[in-house]
């Protein structure tokens, strides 16, 4: 067995989503999810197949985004995995009702950090072992900090003033 990477760095104002889910309609339900979670989402999505044709289907409301959902599911390759790409939306928006999607059997991160997904590789295919979201701490939150946390919050509209 051995163990990879594979480094993502989104485009700007891009965020990503990458789960396990399972059977071919995912793509479709996905699809519905997501177009009836926020108005003016635009989205990519790439599934990886893991029996049958081992195809990666793909679904979207905007071309780029799924070109890119499509192409990260692709060169990840690890069976079931689900890629949606997301822009004019936050994840903290799909994630409840993504989590409610029959098929989705786990969700590995939600984020726009440069992120690196970890997986291993064996004779019958590939398997997600974890991703790194980020960056390491550089420090702990102090006073300014904690104004600046609470101002952000605000400022996108996630707290009342």
């Amino acid at each position: 067995m051995e163990v990879k990477s594979f480094k993502i760095d989104l485009p700007a104002e891009t965020q990503i989503i990458l789960a396990q889910s399972h059977f071919i309609k995912t793509v479709e339900d996905v699809h519905e999810c997501l177009v009836n979670c926020v108005p003016g989402i635009k989205f990519g999505i790439g599934f990886c197949e893991a029996s049958g044709p081992c195809l990666v289907r793909h679904s979207g409301n905007d071309a780029d985004l799924e070109l890119l959902a499509t192409k990260y599911a692709s060169e990840i390759g690890c069976g079931h995995l689900l890629v949606v790409a997301i822009n004019n939306a936050y994840p903290i928006n799909l994630l409840p009702r993504l989590k409610d999607v029959p098929e989705i059997v786990g969700i590995y991160c939600a984020t726009a950090n440069p992120l690196e997904v970890l997986y291993m590789e064996t004779e019958q295919g590939r398997g997600i072992l974890g991703v790194v979201d980020g960056f390491k701490p550089k420090g702990i939150e102090k006073e300014q900090d904690m104004k600046d946390r609470k101002y952000f919050l605000r400022r996108i509209g996630y707290k009342l003033q």
